[in-house]
């Protein structure tokens, strides 16, 4: 995929990098794996605004993604790549052996009339699905589960990958997309290749309206705001401010927020790069 310059027309098209959608081969979903999406526009169960900035918004339907791919032995083939406007990495159409259909994360260099498969002694390739004592170090990966049969977690977006580094005992080592090093225990399933629509990360929305039918609603900066609205509000002219923080007064720059005593922290070889 590619993003391509727009001619511009309007000022909302002037400075518009738009994606290609070259690779899309159907605008025509799977209905049976469309689900509906609620949506709360950051409100709660009494109404009470909890997450701002939501709201609005083009109405969408949820796809059913398989994140686990456990149907091992029983090969599948690629009948579409489609858009899914609900995640920025494209997803594929696989219809197995056996008649079922599902969606899953489409890898980049997937293509219509493919053959993908899920097991432990299936060939390394870009689609298929092995636990991580199968596959070859230095692969790169995605969609990456942390326990065995719960679903890929790691490297789920468009453009993500990991790599495998090593193995040692029921644990391998994996590179994450930021740059972190972990364990990851080797029963633990993972995709070969690398997640599709690496471009979106070039993508420009082009006009302050096209964020708004992303349900994005405008985001407004503390030092605006009055200091009943806001820690960092208030003064005369530009005179207000003070250490960046949170609307709730935690410090937004330094302030350490992981758990000391997370389970995961004996896990992780180094951390990612700051």
């Amino acid at each position: 995929m590619a993003v391509k310059k727009t001619r511009p027309v309007t000022p909302g098209q002037r400075y518009r990098l738009a994606p290609t959608f070259e690779e899309i081969t159907t605008n025509k979903p799977e209905k049976s794996l469309l689900r509906p999406q609620k949506r709360s526009g950051g409100r709660n169960n009494v109404g009470k605004m909890t997450m701002r900035y939501m709201g609005g918004g083009h109405k969408k339907h949820l796809r059913e993604i398989d994140f686990t791919r456990n149907k091992f032995g029983i090969p599948a083939t690629v009948k579409s790549i489609e858009y899914d406007p609900t995640r920025t990495a494209r997803i594929a159409l696989v219809v197995y052996a056996d008649g079922t259909k599902t969606y899953i994360l489409a890898p980049a260099g997937l293509t219509v009339g493919q053959e993908v498969i899920s097991g432990e002694n299936v060939a390394p390739e870009v689609g298929n699905t092995l636990p991580l004592s199968k596959i070859p170090l230095g692969t790169i990966v995605h969609n990456i589960e942390l326990k065995p049969g719960r679903g890929g977690a790691i490297a789920r977006s468009a453009g993500s990958y990991a790599q495998l580094l090593a193995r040692d005992g029921k644990y391998a080592t994996v590179k994450l997309p930021s740059g972190e090093m972990r364990m990851v225990l080797v029963d633990c399933l993972a995709t070969v290749g690398t997640v599709s629509n690496a471009d979106h990360m070039n993508v420009r929305l082009g006009k302050a309206g096209r964020n708004r039918w992303l349900g994005r609603r405008p985001r407004v900066r503390g030092v605006v705001m009055n200091p009943v609205d806001h820690p960092m509000g208030g003064g005369e002219g530009r005179a207000s401010g003070g250490h960046p923080r949170s609307r709730n007064g935690l410090f937004a720059k330094g302030k350490k927020t992981r758990n000391p005593n997370k389970y995961s922290n004996r896990l992780i070889i180094s951390r990612r790069k700051k």
